[in-house]
């Protein structure tokens, strides 16, 4: 999971086969998410059981949502119960310490 300072959204959604989603977010992370068991447990979510309402997503600034914005699912719950399929990379070549001297592992 993120650093708890960072705010994770999603930027990109793909509706996919079987009630999956492919979400690339705002840290260049892509993760596959399958909302069968929240349509299966959850009376909100039951109008995805109609595979056309489920791929009619719609992204709102934060996250997916469905029919108007009345269904929607928080994007670190989608960030951290997703399946990762790219997660960048961590390189030190950007840290700053806290003196806002650049990072240098060899001190």
């Amino acid at each position: 999971m993120e650093d708890s300072n960072n705010i994770i959204w999603v930027v990109a959604a793909e509706a996919l086969d079987n009630y999956l989603l492919r979400l690339t977010f705002n840290n260049s992370s892509v993760k596959t998410f399958d909302c069968k068991p929240l349509i299966q447990q959850f009376p909100v979510f039951s109008p995805l059981q109609d595979k056309q309402k489920f791929h009619n997503i719609i992204l709102d600034g934060w996250t997916v949502t469905w029919e108007n914005g009345s269904i929607n699912i928080a994007p670190e719950y989608l960030y951290e119960k997703g399946v990762a399929i790219y997660e960048p990379q961590k390189t030190t070549e950007n840290l700053v310490a806290e003196d806002n001297a650049p990072y240098n592992p060899e001190q």
